[in-house]
């Protein structure tokens, strides 16, 4: 490839207060040109939010203090070559070109040394992607273009520029969020290059793990297209409860996409794209996210060839159990917060819960307890990750189990238990009012009493002491 980059106009809207200090700093001799993913998501259509600045031809100090000139600023150290820059209510990021040498393993094992003098294409052989490795010239209204990046981009590839990729093993898991963000494939020779990284897998820490497969869960456009990338890695091979699914075979008849890894990837992309969790906040797309990649986990421990309504088929009974027990593993492995970890469980253990109504639907009393059940999922929770499980089966789609999800999604509205399980309606404080001293049978009676309350025997204060009343949970010379 040619040491010359290509060059194209595009006109990039950049923040009045962030020009005016790339202006002057080209006024006191600097070349800035802006880099990484504002070019990126400028050119894939989408609004840029964090602009970084790269400096050539001053040294780091030098920046420093000009830009302190025009406002505040941070000189986070020269370990890192970067200067913060705040004008106006937003953040800038400045820094000066580097090498990047490895000392030692894992994904901090590097010693940065800022050479202010260093050519564009150099600096840029740091950079993981072609498609994080543009340039911008603001001047000119130019985009710079060494290594095929802008090409990449529209081919949808993650190709990584040079052997120094091999250097961070992050880079990997860098890689399956962005699949799954921008709806990329990995490039071959990049997979290749991922193989080869994988004894350094082990020396990631765990939160760094987390953070990259949070940016999946939350930001994905097509999430299928980030484990597609985890898969032809060869790095999938680290989450052995995903790398179970591969090739693991299910009933043509009820499964016609294919394996469990296939329908998995169905299942994702139908949350994303086929119901509105774009609109959800962070958490909760994470937690529903998780609870449909983890949904059918327990099937790789319950897939047998055996007889069912008098044919021999590929059949899992049980597999949402062992889904619980896996899914936990598996978050425990990618260091999620506890809160996730619990979420996710009650989701998987419960997906098939409109399946134990073949011919019927749900009763109140049943909802109700569902509600309880799976704290602190919710029904709600509960409704995306099956209708994501049912919209995972291209082409089939069950016009009786549109029914019951519609159905479900109206009985939970209508009971309140959309969100939470019913609060209990007895209260300690109202056995003291009828005259109950605090003591150990308190806890007996309100628990009875909230399991009469879930089937619905009363719905207010009144009706329930009646009811412990007509029970004979209290005593008459209590009265």
């Amino acid at each position: 490839m040619s040491d010359s980059p290509v060059r194209s106009h595009f006109p990039i809207q950049i923040p009045e207060e962030l020009s005016e200090a790339i202006d002057y700093l080209e006024l006191k001799g600097a070349r800035a040109r802006l880099v990484g993913g504002c070019v990126r998501d400028a050119l894939l259509g989408k609004t840029p939010k964090d602009f970084d600045v790269e400096v050539y031809g001053l040294e780091l100090d030098r920046i420093a203090e000009l830009l302190q000139s025009i406002g505040k600023t941070d000189c986070v150290g020269k370990s890192f070559a970067v200067v913060k820059l705040w004008r106006k209510g937003r953040e800038y990021d400045f820094s000066v070109p580097r090498t990047e040498s490895k000392s030692g393993s894992g994904h901090r094992g590097f010693k940065i040394k800022p050479d202010e003098a260093l050519d564009e294409r150099t600096a840029l052989r740091r950079r993981d992607f072609t498609i994080n490795a543009l340039l911008y010239d603001p001047g000119k209204q130019e985009i710079i273009d060494y290594f095929g990046g802008k090409t990449d981009l529209e081919q949808g590839m993650l190709r990584h520029v040079s052997d120094a990729f091999a250097e961070d093993p992050l880079r990997v898991l860098r890689a399956m969020q962005f699949a799954g963000r921008f709806n990329f494939a990995l490039h071959q020779d990049t997979a290749r290059v991922c193989k080869r990284m994988k004894p350094e897998f082990h020396t990631l820490a765990k939160e760094r793990i987390w953070i990259e497969w949070r940016k999946w869960a939350t930001e994905s456009t097509s999430p299928s297209a980030g484990m597609k990338a985890l898969r032809d890695s060869g790095w999938i091979a680290f989450f052995p409860e995903l790398n179970a699914l591969l090739r693991l075979p299910q009933d043509p008849e009820w499964h016609p996409e294919g394996d469990v890894f296939t329908h998995t990837l169905h299942c994702l992309d139908a949350l994303a794209n086929r119901t509105d969790w774009k609109d959800q906040n962070d958490s909760t797309r994470c937690t529903l996210m998780f609870g449909t990649l983890c949904h059918d986990l327990g099937k790789a421990r319950q897939t047998r060839f055996a007889e069912k309504q008098g044919k021999l088929r590929w059949i899992s009974p049980g597999h949402d159990q062992d889904s619980g027990w896996l899914s936990e593993r598996l978050l425990a492995r990618i260091g999620a917060p506890h809160l996730l970890v619990e979420k996710t469980r009650k989701l998987v253990e419960n997906h098939h819960f409109l399946n134990s109504f073949a011919d019927a639907f749900p009763s109140a009393s049943s909802l109700r307890r569902l509600s309880k059940r799976i704290y602190p999922a919710t029904t709600n929770e509960l409704h995306y990750v099956m209708t994501s499980d049912h919209l995972g089966r291209p082409p089939l789609i069950s016009p009786q189990q549109d029914r019951r999800l519609s159905d479900f999604k109206r009985r939970i509205e209508e009971l309140a238990v959309k969100d939470s399980a019913p609060k209990q309606i007895v209260q300690g404080r109202d056995l003291i009012s009828i005259g109950l001293k605090p003591g150990p049978d308190f806890k007996s009676i309100l628990s009875q009493a909230y399991e009469a309350q879930l089937d619905g025997a009363f719905t207010n204060t009144d009706e329930g002491i009646d009811w412990i009343r007509i029970q004979g949970l209290i005593q008459e010379d209590r009265d």
